[in-house]
C-alpha cells in the first residue's frame, strides 16, 4: 500500500474516512505495528519480502508462493519514497489476532497484512467459457468463469472484505453441453439499457482523482477531504460526497473572481515548487513572498476584485430549467420567487438535492408555506391537533402548536420516503407514540426505546447508545429480544457483524448466521454463503428456513464436506459450431491488487436484433444545508 491506495481501499472496505484511516494507521506505527504510514512508495524491502514469503508457505503452501520475488517500481512524478510500502513491521508478519489487536486497529491492520502476504503470493488461474446459441437471425452469448486455482485470491481481493465469498462470487458455471445440442427457449426476457450519469466521488474515488491530477500528497490528502467536510461544502451520503448549496455559490463566485486559483494546472504547479523546497531546488521566501505580495499576488487579486463582488448576489444559485432563485442563507438555502410584485420565500429541506428541484417542487414548497401546515385531525387522547410538515431534516409529525415562550411540541421523524401530504390520521397516532419503550434490559434494568431519528429508525439504551434497524425490523413492533441482541453488536461497517444470530447448525454446531452484505442480506455457515430472498423477513426467520439454502449452496460449490478443491472447469464450449475455453493467470498489481476483474453475479444474455431502450438520467445533487424557515426535528428523538 501507499498512502492513498490504503485510504482509498480502507473506504472501500471497511467505510473508513481518509481521516480515520490515518488515524488508525497511526496508532498501529506508534505501537511498532507497521512502517510509517505517509509514503508514496510501493517498492517493499529484501526483510520484508523474505518474511511474506515465508509467511505464505508456513499457511498456504508452497503451491501458493510465486516462482519468483515480484518488485515493484513507483512511477509517479513527485513521489515522496523516503520509506518503503505501509507493510507490517518486523519479520515475523504476525496476523492481527496474534498481535492481540481489536476494531478498526484490527480490521486496518488485516487488511495491509492481506495485501503485503498476497503481492508474494502465485498468480490466479481463471477459466473463461462462452457460449453462443443461434436462433434464426437472433444470437445469444452466456459466459461462464471458474477458477481453477486461487492464487493470490485466497489471501486478498480488492474492493472484497472476505476472500472466502469473493471466491464464490466470482464463480459462474455453466451447464455441460457440446456442440451443436437443441436447446429449448423456457424464457425470454427483454431488457433495456439506459446510459447512466457518472457516479459520484466517494472518498476513495476524490482521492484516486486528486492522486492523478497531481493535487495533493500522501500528508495531505486526508486534511483535504475532512476541510471541505468540516466547512459543509460536501455531505457524505451513503459514501457518497455531494456537494452543497454553499459549495456551488462559493465555487461560482471564485470561477467569476479569482479564476486562476481554482485551476487545476495551478494548483498542480504550486505542489509541484512546494516539492521543489522540500528538496532543496527552490526556496520558500521568495516563492511565498511573489504569492501573496507580487503583482498578481493573492493580496492584489483581492483588492482588485472586492468592490466588484456583489454580496447578495455572490449567495444567489439560479438552476436551468427553475423560475425561482435559491439564496444561501445563514440558517441554509431557500427559494425566493417573484409574483404579482410581492416576494414568496420557502426554505429548502436538507434531503433536496439540487438536480431533483423541478419547477413544480419549488411551488409546491412556496405553496406549502404560504398555507402553514397540513392539519392530520387532533389527537384522541392529547386532544391537540396534528400537523404533518417538512422539516429540514425532513418530513415529520408535531404534536401541538408551538408557542413563543412555551413548551416544544412533540415532534417525530416520518419514516424514509414517506410523503407528508398523505400520512393519514391512523398513521399519525401510531407515529407520534415514537420513541416507545420496548422493555426493561435484562442485564441493566434500563429502558430500551424505539423510534425513527435524523438516520433512519433505531432502538437506544443509556449505556450503550444507539443502533440503527436493518432491513426486516419494524421500529413500531420490533421486541426486547431482538432489540438487545442489535444492541450488543459493534459499531462496525454494514456486513461485517452478524445481523441476526440463528442458532448453531446440527451438522456440526458452528453458527449460522444473517448478514447485510454489499447485494443484499446472506446467511454464512462457515465459508458457506447463500443469499436470502429480498422477500425475507428477518423477525421470523429461523434456522430451519435457511438449512436448505445453506444445504444447495454447499452442494453447488463444493464446500461444507470436507473438499479442499474446486470443482474441475468444464473444458467444452459450443461458439456456433466450435468450441472454446481459456485460461487467464491473474497476477496481482502493485502491493498485490487484484488482477481480474470480478464476474457478473449471472451469465449476461444477449440477443442481437432485440432493440435497446436508451435514455440518459438525470445526475443527482448535493443536499441542501439547514433551513431557515423551518423548525429543526426535536434532536431529542434523532440518534447522534
Amino acid at each position: 500500500f501507499t498512502t492513498s491506495t490504503l485510504q482509498q481501499e480502507s473506504n472501500r472496505k471497511l467505510g473508513l474516512s481518509a481521516r480515520e484511516t490515518m488515524q488508525v494507521a497511526q496508532r498501529l506505527y506508534e505501537d511498532g505495528l507497521i512502517t510509517y504510514m505517509r509514503t508514496d512508495s510501493v517498492a517493499l524491502s529484501t526483510e520484508a519480502v523474505s518474511a511474506a514469503r515465508k509467511c505464505i508457505e508456513e499457511r498456504y503452501g508452497k503451491d501458493f508462493l510465486s516462482p519468483a520475488v515480484r518488485t515493484f517500481e513507483t512511477k509517479s512524478k513527485g513521489a515522496q519514497e523516503a520509506h518503503e510500502a505501509i507493510r507490517p513491521a518486523g519479520t515475523e508478519m504476525k496476523t492481527g489476532e496474534e498481535h492481540g489487536l481489536t476494531g478498526r486497529e484490527l480490521q486496518l491492520y488485516s487488511l495491509i497484512w492481506k495485501r503485503t502476504v498476497a503481492c508474494q503470493m502465485a498468480d490466479a488461474r481463471l477459466r473463461f467459457r462462452t457460449i453462443l446459441i443461434q436462433a434464426a437471425d437472433a444470437e445469444f452469448k452466456a459466459t461462464g468463469r471458474q477458477i481453477e486455482f486461487p492464487g493470490f485470491f485466497r489471501a486478498y481481493v480488492e474492493g472484497v472484505d472476505d476472500p472466502a465469498a469473493a471466491l464464490d462470487d466470482q464463480e459462474q458455471s455453466l451447464p455441460p453441453m457440446v456442440i451443436s445440442d437443441p436447446l429449448k427457449c423456457l424464457n425470454l426476457d427483454q431488457v433495456s439499457h439506459e446510459t447512466q450519469p457518472p457516479a459520484r466521488f466517494t472518498e476513495a474515488t476524490l482521492i484516486r482523482a486528486l492522486e492523478a491530477d497531481g493535487i495533493g500528497r500522501p500528508s495531505t490528502y486526508a486534511s483535504i477531504i475532512g476541510t471541505i467536510q468540516d466547512r459543509g461544502y460536501v455531505v457524505k451520503v451513503s459514501n457518497q460526497l455531494r456537494p452543497t448549496f454553499t459549495a456551488m455559490a462559493v465555487t461560482r463566485l471564485l470561477e467569476r473572481n479569482f479564476p486562476q486559483l481554482v485551476d487545476e494546472q495551478f494548483t498542480a504547479s504550486m505542489e509541484q515548487t512546494l516539492d521543489d523546497i522540500a528538496t532543496g531546488e527552490a526556496h520558500s521566501t521568495p516563492y511565498l513572498r511573489e504569492f501573496y505580495n507580487g503583482q498578481t499576488g493573492l493580496d492584489q487579486q483581492v483588492k482588485n476584485q472586492e468592490e466588484n463582488i456583489d454580496p447578495r448576489e455572490a449567495c444567489t444559485i439560479d438552476l436551468d430549467g427553475l423560475s425561482s432563485r435559491i439564496r444561501v442563507g445563514k440558517f441554509g438555502p431557500y427559494l425566493v420567487k417573484e409574483q404579482d410584485g410581492e416576494s414568496m420565500t420557502a426554505s429548502l429541506p436538507n434531503d433536496i438535492a439540487p438536480a431533483d428541484i423541478t419547477d413544480a417542487m419549488a411551488d409546491e414548497l412556496l405553496k406549502q408555506k404560504q398555507q402553514g401546515p397540513r392539519s392530520v385531525g387532533v389527537h384522541p387522547t392529547e386532544g391537540l391537533p396534528m400537523y404533518a410538515l417538512l422539516g429540514p431534516f425532513g418530513p415529520y409529525l408535531q404534536l401541538g402548536d408551538a408557542v413563543e415562550g412555551g413548551p416544544k411540541p412533540k415532534r417525530v421523524s416520518l419514516p424514509k420516503g414517506a410523503d407528508p401530504q398523505a400520512v393519514t390520521f391512523d398513521q399519525a397516532v401510531e407515529l407520534l407514540q415514537l420513541p416507545r419503550t420496548v422493555g426493561m434490559h435484562p442485564e441493566t434494568g434500563k429502558p430500551v426505546t424505539a423510534g425513527i431519528g435524523r438516520f433512519g429508525p433505531y432502538v437506544f439504551h443509556e449505556g450503550t447508545g444507539y443502533k440503527s434497524l436493518p432491513k426486516g425490523h419494524d421500529v413500531l413492533t420490533i421486541d426486547l429480544p431482538t432489540s438487545v441482541e442489535l444492541l450488543k453488536q459493534k459499531r462496525v461497517r454494514s456486513g461485517a457483524t452478524p445481523i441476526k444470530e440463528l442458532g448453531a447448525h446440527p451438522d456440526d454446531q458452528q453458527p449460522v448466521q444473517v448478514f447485510d452484505g454489499k447485494y443484499g442480506q446472506y446467511v454464512k455457515h462457515g465459508d458457506v454463503n447463500a443469499t436470502l430472498p429480498k422477500e425475507t423477513v428477518l423477525d421470523t426467520l429461523t434456522l430451519a428456513d435457511v438449512l436448505p439454502l445453506l444445504a444447495e449452496r454447499a452442494a453447488a460449490t463444493g464446500k461444507g464436506k470436507g473438499k479442499k478443491g474446486r470443482a474441475g472447469a468444464t473444458k467444452s464450449a459450443a461458439r456456433k459450431s466450435s468450441a472454446g475455453a481459456s485460461v487467464t493467470a491473474a497476477a496481482p498489481k502493485k502491493a498485490a491488487k487484484k488482477g481480474a476483474k470480478a464476474a457478473p453475479s449471472a451469465a449476461r444474455k444477449s440477443a442481437k436484433g432485440v432493440k435497446s431502450a436508451k435514455g440518459t438520467k438525470r445526475p443527482a445533487s448535493p443536499k441542501a444545508s439547514d433551513s431557515e424557515d423551518l423548525p429543526p426535528i426535536d434532536t431529542d428523538s434523532l440518534p447522534f
